[in-house]
């Protein structure tokens, strides 16, 4: 296999538990990869206020990636790349998601925005990001600065249906994608996880073939396909286990550090 410099790994249902817990497991493969010297850090669909407090237990200082690769920021959160959904799109995604009776929010650079705080997966999303929600009754005036789009529903099937009716609507304007089961995200068009991989590597001087990725949702496909490494997690779909060049265990099972020590392995 390829001498691996740079690891690159989702967060959600790769690096935490199911209950939001990052084990032991996972911060001492972190450590042994620093150790060997190979570089490491995060993209994940959270916003940039969801991201801090992985930073100091896994040690990380290289630039982090929010909203599914289109916000890079330093490991003080400080932007240094910032892309933002076009107001028309954000509008039309907005609009969709109403009609198909999902719950809606919309993350700016620094608040997470709903217009119903009894939403279905409010009380999930802040054990997630550590943050409360900020309540407003019009989305409007935030148009101009949305970097993400969420609608949350417990019904898959009708996700799936409103993640295609997007998609369809918004054309090349903007990217809507499934992060979860039960969230489908609309982010700013032409970044996504693979276009934050290139952008670090390239930061660094790293070929794509010297990184490897690691991730469990549709969102990680285009970083699985520039890594020249990729693990799907145990608990990955089987389309998502079929992209990827190797499978790890699952989230509950410390299936992220298992393919650390696949990585190790493969420098020897």
């Amino acid at each position: 296999m390829t001498h691996i410099a740079l690891v690159v790994s989702d967060v959600d249902g790769t690096l935490l538990t199911k209950d939001k817990i990052l084990t032991d497991g996972a911060k001492a493969a972190v450590r042994k990869l620093r150790q060997a010297g190979i570089g490491f850090t995060i993209v994940s669909s959270r916003p940039t206020i969801g991201m801090g407090f992985l930073i100091e237990p896994l040690g990380i200082t290289l630039p982090i990636g929010a909203f599914n690769g289109s916000a890079i920021v330093d490991p003080q959160l400080k932007p240094l790349e910032q892309h933002l959904i076009p107001p028309a799109a954000a509008q039309r995604s907005i609009d969709l998601l109403r009609d198909h009776g999902v719950d809606i929010w919309l993350f700016t650079d620094d608040h997470w925005l709903t217009q119903n705080p009894d939403g279905e997966y409010v009380p999930h999303e802040k054990r997630t990001i550590k943050h409360d929600p900020t309540i407003v009754t019009d989305f409007t005036p935030y148009l101009g600065s949305a970097c993400k789009i969420v609608g949350a529903s417990s019904d898959a099937p009708l996700l799936q249906r409103c993640e295609a009716a997007i998609q369809d609507a918004v054309g090349n304007e903007a990217t809507a994608i499934r992060s979860q089961t039960y969230y489908l995200d609309v982010t700013p068009p032409g970044h996504d996880k693979g276009t934050f991989v290139e952008a670090i590597a390239g930061r660094l001087g790293i070929s794509l073939n010297n990184v490897a990725t690691i991730g469990d949702m549709q969102n990680d496909l285009p970083m699985f396909a520039r890594s020249g490494l990729s693990f799907a997690m145990g608990n990955a779909s089987d389309d998502v286990r079929a992209r990827a060049t190797e499978v790890t265990d699952t989230n509950e099972r410390d299936g992220f550090a298992r393919a650390m020590d696949v990585v190790l392995t493969t420098n020897r």
